[in-house]
C-alpha cells in the first residue's frame, strides 16, 4: 500500500464566461520566479478551440493576477484549432515553452521561446513531419519494436475523409531544465511509451534527423507501460526535477476500466547523466481522480499533471482535472525521492 502522503490542495482555476475559456481551463505550464508562479494554461472555447491563458500566483496557491484575454493564440497552419497543453522550462537565459499544435486533424509537439515570459517567438514543430506508415517503415529497419506500438493503426487508418492527411501524432514534448552534456534533451510521446531525443541545436531536428533516429527507436524509449494503472499508455507530464538521486519525472498513466479511461499522475526516477535510463518508478499512482471535480467534466476521470513549483521541500503539482478545471496537489519532495529510491531496480 502507498505510504507516501499526497495532499490535494483543491481547485486552483475554473472556466469563466469569457469566450476564449467558456468550455474549460486545464493542463497548465508552470514556471516559478522568486515567490511568484507564472501559469500558462490551456483555455478552451465552445467547439474545442484552444488558446493559452495566463495567470500569476503569489506563493503556490494564491491567484494574484489573471488575464481576461488569451496570452497566446493560433497563428500557424499546424495550430489552426489549438495551442494546447504547454510545458515550460528555463535553459541558460531562454524560456522554452513546448506545446501541442492542433490543426483539427493532427496534434503535434511545437515550441515557442522567450527571454522575458512576455513576448514569445514560435519556432515551429519539433516532432517528425511523417505519416504513421513512414514511422513503422523506419522503425522496423532494424527489426520490429514492441508490438504495442502497432496498436495505433486503427486510429490512423479509420474510415475518414481520404483527403485528410493524417500525420504521426507525437506530443507531450517536455524539455529537461538544463543542457545535459551540452545538449538540449526532451521527452516526447508516441503511444504507448515515452521517448527521449537530444540535439545540440534545435535546427538539427530535420526529417533527416528523424530518419536516422527511428531505425534505433527501441533505444530511445525511456519508459513503456508497466503497471495496471498505466496499462493503456503513458506520457510525459511535468518538466523533470533534478535531485541528487536522479531526475524525478511526474508523468501520466492511462488505464482502460469499466467506466472508461482513467488518467492518473505517476512518478519515476531517471538517471542524472543519462536520463534515457529509468532507475525506478512507483508501482502505484502518485494520485488519481478522487473528487467529483476530477471525475466529472469535459472528459471524465482525468488528472493530467503538467507543471510543478517547489516551495521549500514541498513540491506543488499542477494538473488538469476532468479536462475542465485546474487543480493542485502537493507532496514532500524528499519523501517522494526516498520512495522512488526504495523502488530502484536491483
Amino acid at each position: 500500500m502507498p505510504i507516501l502522503k499526497v495532499k490535494k490542495e483543491g481547485i486552483l482555476l475554473e472556466k469563466r464566461d469569457f469566450e476564449f475559456e467558456n468550455a474549460g481551463v486545464l493542463n497548465p505550464a508552470i514556471i516559478k520566479d522568486g515567490d511568484s508562479v507564472h501559469i500558462f494554461y490551456r483555455a478552451v472555447s465552445t467547439g474545442n478551440h484552444s488558446t493559452l491563458g495566463y495567470a500569476r500566483l503569489d506563493g503556490p496557491l494564491y491567484v494574484a493576477e489573471r488575464w481576461d484575454i488569451p496570452f497566446m493564440v493560433p497563428e500557424l497552419d499546424y495550430e489552426t484549432q489549438g495551442v494546447e497543453d504547454a510545458r515550460i522550462v528555463k535553459i541558460d537565459d531562454l524560456f522554452y515553452m513546448s506545446y501541442t499544435g492542433y490543426d483539427g486533424i493532427n496534434a503535434r509537439g511545437a515550441l515557442a521561446t522567450s527571454k522575458d515570459l512576455k513576448k514569445f517567438k514560435k519556432n515551429g514543430l519539433l516532432v517528425p513531419p511523417i505519416t504513421y506508415s513512414k514511422f513503422v517503415y523506419w522503425a522496423e529497419k532494424n527489426g520490429k519494436v514492441n508490438e504495442n506500438y502497432y496498436r495505433n493503426h486503427k486510429f490512423y487508418y479509420q474510415e475518414a475523409d481520404p483527403d485528410k492527411k493524417m500525420m504521426l501524432w507525437d506530443k507531450n514534448v517536455v524539455f529537461f531544465p538544463r543542457r545535459i552534456d551540452g545538449k538540449l534533451v526532451f521527452l516526447h510521446r508516441i503511444r504507448p511509451g515515452i521517448q527521449l531525443a537530444s540535439v545540440t541545436n534545435l535546427d538539427e531536428l530535420t526529417k533527416e534527423y528523424w530518419k536516422a533516429y527511428f531505425p534505433d527507436f527501441h533505444q530511445h524509449i525511456v519508459m513503456d507501460p508497466l503497471y495496471k494503472h498505466e496499462s493503456d499508455y503513458i506520457g510525459s507530464g511535468c518538466p523533470p526535477i533534478e535531485t541528487a538521486a536522479g531526475w524525478v519525472l511526474i508523468y501520466h498513466g492511462v488505464e482502460s476500466t469499466a467506466r472508461g479511461l482513467v488518467y492518473s499522475a505517476c512518478a519515476a526516477l531517471l538517471d542524472l547523466k543519462n536520463p534515457a535510463i529509468e532507475l525506478a518508478r512507483l508501482p502505484y499512482p502518485l494520485f488519481s481522480p478522487e473528487y467529483m471535480w476530477e471525475r466529472q467534466g469535459e472528459v471524465n476521470n482525468v488528472v493530467f499533471p503538467t507543471g510543478t513549483a517547489l516551495f521549500g521541500d514541498r513540491l506543488y503539482i499542477y494538473y488538469g482535472a476532468a479536462d475542465e478545471r485546474i487543480g493542485c496537489a502537493s507532496v514532500n519532495l524528499t519523501e517522494l525521492t526516498q520512495e522512488l529510491t526504495n523502488n530502484i531496480k536491483r
